[in-house]
């Protein structure tokens, strides 16, 4: 059990973002091969693509948290003192939690409504709360990847280490 909880930590994000990027390439291949090759194209291709891209996007933020690789304003940190910037680093990963969680809750409204609604999709008649509910899961698991990255931050000050 501990093997397999160090894989999904380890690459979880990574391995379902490469299988989405892996369909959505092939897919879009297909469609291109079906419209100019066989003058005819697929009516559900782009739609499905358009979607799996949405999902690629918001589990790319969480392997972006969890790699620690995320945009920062080094210009706007070399104006603290050098002391205090992993402080001010930390402080911006406890925004960015807040900002994750503020996205998982009104994500799990505009699922609900979804589902009370019942749309769906034109051209797959997929219901819409499957596709809506990418940035909820995306940055639920980039707020577990902020924690991790916060208690490992901390550790590195305790420890008296460089970032």
């Amino acid at each position: 059990m501990k093997k397999i909880l160090k894989w999904l930590d380890d690459y979880l994000e990574i391995s379902i973002c490469v299988g989405l990027m892996s369909i959505m390439t092939l897919l879009i291949f297909v469609q291109v091969v079906m419209r100019y090759v066989f003058s005819n194209s697929l009516s559900w291709s782009e739609e499905l693509a358009r979607y799996i891209f949405i999902w690629l996007i918001y589990l790319g933020i969480s392997f972006g948290c969890k790699e620690m690789k995320h945009l920062k304003i080094d210009a706007g940190l070399l104006l603290f003192p050098k002391k205090l910037r992993p402080y001010v680093i930390i402080l911006g990963d406890i925004l960015f939690l807040g900002f994750a969680i503020y996205i998982v809750v009104t994500g799990a409204q505009l699922v609900q409504v979804q589902i009370d609604m019942s749309k769906v999709s034109p051209a797959l008649q997929l219901p819409l709360q499957y596709v809506n509910a990418a940035p909820m899961v995306g940055m639920a698991f980039a707020a577990i990847r902020q924690v991790q990255t916060i208690i490992h931050r901390i550790n590195v000050i305790k420890k008296g280490e460089e970032a």
